[in-house]
């Protein structure tokens, strides 16, 4: 379980599902029993000393109208795209539950940025942008192999990495059924690798939950 301050005050608390109901009757234990509503991202919670928590679901999980159901929808074990691209690099894979069924990763040389100047600076930037497009390019054929047959299957296609270029790929028309599928949800993974593809599975399967003391509400 990890925790960041939250824009607008409270904190993000992340956990594995399974851990959600504990950490609700803590929430009571310390705040009193709460008052639950059913919201788009999940369900919040209303303490009577008026605390409140935003519980939202993972990508995919289906709209719950109570804590029990809450739970069994995070916990279930659901087909998840993953498309994590950062620079030359990219990973694509499925996620059966908690298992990487399907996985493969490409990394391309970008080159670096260069202190010259002047017309060499120019000519190092122009190199380093097409050498980006085209591995950009590529990871878009690499999710049309391996994820586009998918589509049906999959609850949710979660990026990671960099925002921009993992819109560049789904940008691809070819990629319109994956794109649609795609959660908000955003990982902070650094360059693709296999292990960060199998890091990015828990990470994406966490509920995210936003805590507001009473002196916040």
């Amino acid at each position: 379980m990890s925790s960041r301050p939250a824009a607008g005050g409270g904190r993000w608390v992340e956990m594995d599902p399974a851990r959600v109901a504990r950490w609700v009757a803590g929430f009571a234990d310390r705040h009193g029993p709460p008052t639950t509503t059913p919201q788009p991202y999940g369900l919040r919670l209303a303490a009577p000393d008026g605390a409140t928590a935003e519980l939202h679901a993972p990508p995919g999980a289906p709209p719950a109208a109570d804590l029990a159901e809450f739970v069994a929808a995070a916990s279930a074990s659901r087909r998840i795209g993953l498309l994590l691209a950062r620079k030359g690099a990219v990973a694509v894979g499925i996620a059966e539950g908690t298992d990487l069924v399907v996985s493969k990763v490409d990394t391309q040389y970008v080159q670096g940025r260069t202190a010259a100047g002047g017309w060499s600076q120019h000519r190092f930037a122009r190199r380093r942008d097409n050498q980006a497009k085209a591995a950009l390019g590529d990871a878009a054929d690499l999710a049309v192999r391996l994820l586009l047959p998918q589509a049906v299957t999959l609850a949710a296609l979660v990026g990671g990495g960099d925002r921009r270029a993992v819109e560049t790929v789904l940008a691809d028309r070819r990629l319109a059924p994956l794109a649609a599928l795609r959660a908000e949800r955003l990982l902070d993974v650094p360059e693709p690798r296999h292990a960060v593809l199998l890091a990015a599975i828990p990470a994406a399967r966490a509920v995210h939950v936003l805590v507001r003391d009473p002196d916040l509400v």
